[in-house]
């Protein structure tokens, strides 16, 4: 019997167990790879359960019982990961197999054998965590590693050092570029050069259904058993095979004496999941298969080694059985990656691989984004890259959803009924056009003046509460902050705060400490805490002491500082050079979020300098059909309202935020929220039990609103007034807890009143104003108002007036905030005011809820500045050469700086075509 079954048995057949029960006295032909997953066998008779489960036992216990027993310690041994460890040797035609606590874990058993002074040879596309191992392993254990282009299997032959080369180690296919090596091929060349080099492959990306290296040459091969031997994503786990004695009982010393071993609960869960191993991937590599020919089909680069024009087709073949289910594409720009990744509906975005549910990411981003961006480059990584991990879903669901992605992406277009890939897709430098438009960039110049604004924002409804987790409602103020980049072109950067003590400050470009700053290169995110590195060299060696400038001007500077070293990224010589004006019509300091709009206004200013932030393109005008079946074109216009795209917004979003942290720490993100976006939105702080969803979410419907914030002059101190009402709250937890629920039922109530679209003008207006009342008496039983405060609601609610009136921010002082209703008479208003600042009170008449950041456009159709140049007195004249230099800018400068405060929003608006958010 065993003569014929071993003539029924080829080279790449896979060994058949032996049954428990007896066998049939013929020849059986081996078991299918299936099979054997479904079927786990007791490593030996003494491992088979006295009660004969179906299903292995959990022996969940640390310790046995008794002397001398195969078993004492789980750390040691455990009879539930055995049984595992039998099952991944057998379906691997391995010798040895063990579990450990991942992937990584096993990678780090093996290079154990390794010791100081051996050579490494490590493919050029590998995953991330073995690229920081292996960087570990060179700057701390005195590992040489030599990184090689593994697709060409002759690029080792050059680093084969015999003595010294210890291991190889590659990856077939390669994490995310798909580049296949011949596994076969290297293990000869290395023999026959370095006998004892070890060649060690990473299976992960295909498991031991699809490829099994030791077949092929490998001495070792490790799997991250979390991807495809488990399939779900519900553990962590590693799984290391060998049929070499000698190895497998280095690796079993390691693993016991660090004590990695997979636990008895995972182990069983890691056995249930490779029962259904190569249905799963049956499935997951046929919908792989449909998706990469459709990106192909639509002519993205894709990485598959299914795809006929894949470069390693012929050799993957040869070494596998199928071709995975992991593929990765480019799009030709990182942004445009982005907003494909963050369309997808099925597609969870997500670092790993290998799950029942479909995976979408961007490796330089995420699982790759512990390289240097510098090494990526020059592994050929593009940044771009979107890695997909295709699941168990219907191919029909997957293939429409990220249709619909790369549609609302930007990326492809609908052309008789197919997609159709736009050409030269929407890069950095423009938006997307109408469908079916030719996409034009309109290129900025190096030495553009830009002109930018944000507004202030109003907490309407639950100060103070949101520190406690009630809802909080904000809006945008219809008073802003205005910022003016000027090119200097002398290689220096200077910065005036005209509302901030007059500031004035200029820097030698070259003399600021570059040596201390890591620039954020496009793309990339700032980390979460702020570089105190970078923080203590401007401090340092950038900024006169705080004592010596003006009150809250040192740390302004030091922000503005802190953003143009951080995202001037592209070098020495492309430094921009600029001189940046910022001046405000909100009052500093009154709790109207003016640290906000002056973040946001730095952050766009450094953005467009540095080319981060883009125009949109000039939209096509309105023209009449031209001829038979050409239907013209409608422009609506929307006054700039809506011009600036949210991807753009989102950018100087982020940097905002960190620029609300260098000037106050830990802020909540509500205020450059707010800024920038404009509008109202709700904000509930996380971490308390009100019920309420953590987050912000935008009040889509809200429509302006006219009121009047009465400035008191009285200086606010917030953290003293937080630190009362937390201690009035540790004192008296009942009362404060009990205003604390009724406030929060103010912030539900308005935030329904806001967004109901159906409710009327008149209805609004006078829930809004009970509102108000009820909110500042909860305020004001919590201690946080001011007899200023006070005083400003008596006047506001007398006669003839009879105003709502509340405090906003942290109170004590600071701003109050009047709804003003629409048919409120002018003239009573007028008196109001006059009223008001009889009693040296600042008010200010505004809208809440209108746009957020803008700039000015810099198209010469939307500006009002005359061709021509500015003479004396401002006015103009013509080109002093008829025909040439018919398009000269006229600086911005000296106006924006000498205007008064009470005309900067008329004159800015009358430059020209403002683009909004």
């Amino acid at each position: 019997m065993d003569a014929a079954k071993a003539q029924l048995t080829s080279h790449y057949d896979l060994p058949t167990p032996e049954p428990d029960s007896p066998s049939l006295p013929r020849a059986r032909k081996p078991y299918r790879f299936s099979t054997l997953c479904a079927t786990v066998e007791n490593p030996n008779p003494s491992h088979k359960d006295q009660h004969g489960s179906s299903s292995v036992p959990i022996y969940q216990s640390a310790t046995f019982k008794g002397v001398g027993g195969e078993y004492d310690y789980s750390r040691s041994g455990n009879p539930t990961r055995t049984h595992l460890e039998h099952h991944i040797a057998k379906i691997s035609s391995a010798a040895h197999a063990f579990a450990v606590s991942s992937g990584m874990a096993a990678l780090d058993v093996i290079t154990r054998i390794l010791k100081p002074g051996c050579e490494v040879i490590a493919g050029d596309d590998l995953y991330g965590g073995t690229n920081r191992l292996l960087t570990y392993l060179r700057t701390h254990m005195g590992v040489t590693v030599h990184h090689v282009d593994t697709t060409n299997a002759t690029s080792v032959i050059p680093f084969l050092n015999p003595g010294k080369t210890a291991m190889v180690l590659l990856e077939s296919p390669t994490n995310p570029l798909l580049k296949i090596c011949d596994i076969a091929r290297i293990s000869a060349l290395v023999k026959e050069k370095c006998e004892d080099a070890i060649i060690v492959v990473d299976n992960t990306m295909m498991s031991p259904y699809l490829q099994r290296p030791l077949e092929h040459g490998a001495d070792i091969v490790y799997d991250s058993a979390t991807k495809y031997l488990s399939g779900h994503h519900d553990l962590m786990a590693g799984v290391i095979i060998c049929n070499r004695d000698d190895l497998a009982q280095q690796m079993a010393f390691t693993i016991n004496a660090v004590g990695n071993a997979l636990t008895p609960f995972d182990s069983f869960l890691l056995l249930r999941g490779i029962k259904t191993l190569a249905i799963r991937m049956d499935r997951q590599q046929q919908t792989a298969m449909l998706v990469a020919q459709m990106l192909n089909k639509l002519g993205f680069v894709t990485h598959y080694p299914g795809l006929p024009n894949h470069p390693g087709k012929e050799i993957h073949e040869r070494i596998a059985d199928g071709y995975g289910a992991v593929l990765s594409f480019e799009t030709g720009d990182k942004e445009l990656s982005e907003r494909i990744v963050g369309a997808t509906r099925l597609w969870g975005i997500s670092v790993s691989f290998g799950c029942v549910n479909s995976l979408i990411s961007m490796p330089c981003v995420m699982s790759h984004a512990s390289i240097d961006p510098a090494v990526r480059a020059a592994r050929g990584l593009p940044e771009d890259l979107i890695r997909l991990c295709v699941g168990i879903e219907d191919p029909a669901d997957l293939l429409d959803d990220l249709q619909h992605a790369l549609l609302d992406a930007g990326a492809v277009t609908m052309a008789a009924n197919d997609f159709v890939r736009i050409p030269n897709t929407v890069n950095k430098a423009v938006e997307k056009l109408a469908l079916g438009e030719p996409l034009i960039r309109r290129e900025v110049e190096d030495h553009q003046e830009w002109f930018v604004s944000a507004p202030g924002k109003v907490i309407l409804f639950g100060e103070h509460a949101v520190v406690h987790g009630v809802t909080a409602v904000a809006a945008s103020v219809d008073l802003r902050c205005y910022g003016l980049a000027s090119p200097r072109n002398d290689g220096k950067v200077s910065i005036h705060l005209a509302n901030i003590g007059d500031l004035y400050h200029e820097w030698v470009i070259d003399d600021l400490p570059w040596d201390a700053a890591s620039p954020i290169r496009p793309g990339d995110a700032h980390p979460d805490s702020l570089d105190q590195k970078l923080i203590d060299a401007i401090l340092r060696r950038a900024l006169p002491a705080p004592e010596k400038m003006p009150p809250k001007s040192h740390t302004a500077a030091l922000s503005f500082l802190y953003l143009y070293m951080s995202l001037s990224h592209n070098g020495p010589t492309e430094r921009p050079s600029f001189h940046l004006a910022i001046r405000s019509t909100l009052p500093v300091g009154a709790g109207l979020g003016s640290s906000a709009a002056y973040s946001t206004c730095v952050a766009s200013a450094i953005l467009l300098a540095n080319k981060r932030i883009y125009i949109p393109p000039y939209p096509r005008r309105t023209r009449a059909p031209s001829a038979a079946g050409d239907p013209g074109h409608i422009h609506i216009t929307h006054q700039g309202r809506r011009a600036i795209p949210p991807h753009v917004a989102e950018e100087v979003n982020k940097w905002a935020f960190i620029s609300e942290k260098v000037l106050h720490g830990n802020p909540s993100g509500v205020d450059n929220a707010v800024v920038v976006f404009g509008g109202a939105l709700a904000y509930t702080r996380p971490g308390f039990g009100f019920g309420r969803k953590p987050g912000m979410d935008q009040i889509q419907a809200f429509r302006s609103l006219k009121f009047l914030l009465v400035d008191s002059k009285v200086p606010r101190d917030t953290k003293r007034l937080v630190a009362g009402v937390a201690a009035m709250k540790a004192r008296e937890p009942e009362l404060v807890n009990e205003i604390l629920q009724a406030i929060q039922s103010i912030s539900d109530e308005a935030r329904r009143a806001l967004s109901d679209p159906e409710l009327s003008r008149e209805d609004l207006l006078t829930a809004l104003s009970a509102l108000i009342n009820e909110n500042h008496a909860h305020l004001a039983s919590l201690g946080v108002s001011h007899q200023s405060l006070e005083r400003i609601r008596q006047l506001t609610a007398s006669n003839p007036f009879r105003l709502s009136t509340k405090l906003t921010g942290a109170g004590g002082g600071g701003c109050a905030v009047t709804l003003v209703p629409d048919d409120f008479r002018s003239e009573d208003l007028q008196t109001l005011i006059a009223a008001l600042r009889a009693e040296n009170f600042d008010p200010y008449v505004t809208s809440v809820g209108g746009s957020g950041f803008g700039f000015l456009s810099p198209y010469p159709e939307h500006r009002d500045i005359v061709r021509g140049r500015q003479g004396p007195g401002g006015t103009l004249t013509p080109p002093e050469t008829p025909g040439e230099d018919t398009e000269i800018k006229v600086s911005l400068k000296d106006e924006f700086e000498k205007i008064g405060t009470d005309e900067l929003s008329r004159w800015a608006e009358e430059k020209g075509r403002w683009l909004y958010v």
